[in-house]
This record gives structure tokens, sequence and C-alpha cells, in this order.
């Protein structure tokens, strides 16, 4: 992995509360908006913050376009394209805020909608993640039903099998206590779309309390999930986060 800053980013004068880790790959027409729009948001609130753009081996101009959003951010690079799962993680770990969010790209949940995972925390959850499917949630345009068949197939399977009492694991924005997510993403291991399943499982193995919260969510047409490709490889991560616990991996 290499690191390069885009916009000079000297960091906050004072402490930085918040950092938002955004994965990117191939994402060149929308890291931009996207940028403008949580800095914007961002700046209107009281409380040091920063943006990390992790450029997952992008093959078009998804760099470039991020440092000419015209927001202080920080862009780390890496090398070749690894997978969301490893992405996020060296955001995570380069984070240096007391709270972080990592949120999609696309910003298929709006980031107006932070403050209701905010909430979560201030009640005493160490974990906050955005849920689709439960009550209070706002579906604004939904997938194809094909895709919305398989997303249910797949969430009974980590019900059953890692995580039982979560309706929807697989909402890309999560916020966390920043100590949380230091040590849960300190052993977190998968590189593909299944690593919001192992994050999850982890943070209760560690004891952290979970908060599932209801969001606003519009899909992406432009979604990087290939729907029998990747089901089959995210359905198979679920057997390896057993086994990885069985095994004593994660200890």
């Amino acid at each position: 992995m290499t690191e390069r800053s885009s916009t000079p980013d000297p960091g906050p004068a004072g402490p930085i509360r918040l950092s938002v880790v955004i994965p990117a790959y191939n994402e060149e027409g929308r890291v931009a908006p996207t940028l403008r729009s949580v800095a914007g948001f961002l700046a209107a609130r009281e409380g040091g913050f920063e943006i990390l753009v992790v450029d997952d081996g992008s093959r078009d101009g998804t760099a470039r376009a991020a440092r000419e959003a015209g927001v202080p951010l920080r862009i780390l690079v890496l090398a070749a394209n690894r997978g969301k799962g490893a992405a996020v993680r060296e955001g995570i770990l380069a984070a240096r805020g007391e709270r972080i969010l990592f949120s999609d790209a696309d910003l298929s949940t709006p980031i107006e909608d932070l403050p209701r995972l905010e909430r979560a925390l201030d009640q005493g959850a160490a974990v906050a993640f955005g849920s689709r499917s439960v009550p209070g949630s706002e579906v604004l345009l939904r997938q194809p039903l094909y895709r919305q068949t398989m997303g249910k197939v797949f969430n009974l399977f980590v019900r059953a099998l890692v995580l039982p009492g979560v309706i929807d694991s697989q909402c890309g924005f999560k916020l966390f206590e920043g100590r949380a997510a230091r040590e849960i993403f300190a052993k977190q291991r998968l590189r593909g779309f299944s690593f919001d399943v192992e994050v999850l499982f982890l943070a209760r193995r560690l004891g952290f309390g979970l908060a599932e919260v209801p969001v606003r969510w519009t899909n992406s047409p432009a979604s990087r999930v290939h729907p029998v490709r990747d089901s089959v490889r995210m359905l198979r991560d679920l057997l390896r986060v057993r086994w990885y616990a069985w095994r004593g991996e994660y200890d």
C-alpha cells in the first residue's frame, strides 16, 4: 500500500471528533459529489473531522477526482484491488477520530442520517449500524426483485450461522467508537463484501454493544456486487468466520 495526500490537510486545530472512511473502487464519476456532500454536512456542525478516501486499486481516475473535489481529505491508495473489506480496514486503522464512520462512496444512505447512529452511541452502544429492514427504515429505491430475494436468503444464513438477532448486516453505513473500531479491525480478516458480517461478529465477540439503527437507503444501479459470483463468495465467507473462530484465530 502507498499513501498520498490530496488537498493539503494539516488536520483540524483541535481534537478530531469524527473520521469518515470512504472505500472507493472505480468511483471516478461519483466520489467528488459524495465528498462535497459529506464535507459540507460535517463543516456545518461542531467538532473537528477528517475524511479518508481509500482508493482500492482503481483503474480509473478515482484518486484524481477525489483530489480535485475541493475538500480537505487524505487519500490512501492501494497498489492493487484487494476488496472492500481490506480497503475499509486500511482506512479504519489509519483514522484518527474519537469516532469512526465508514460509508459507501455512492451515499446510498445519506450522510444526514449520521445523527441517528450517533444517538445510539450516546446511549451506550460501541457500534451502531444502519439497517434497511428494521421499523423506521425507509427504502427510497429498491433493488431488483432477484437481488432482494438473494439478499433475504443471505440474511437468513447470516442469522443462522454468525449473527443471531441481526436483521441487516450489509448496509454500508456503520459508526464505531474509536477504541472499538481499532480493536475490531485489528482482528478483521475478510477482504470481500461479507466483511460487514465479520466486523459485527467480532464486535459482539469482544463484548462491544451493538445497535441496529433504521436509516434511509436508495439502491444504486451501479452496484459492484455481482449477484451470483459474490453471493457464493459471501456464503463461503460465513463459514470462514465460523472456522476462524473455532480455530481461535480471532483470539
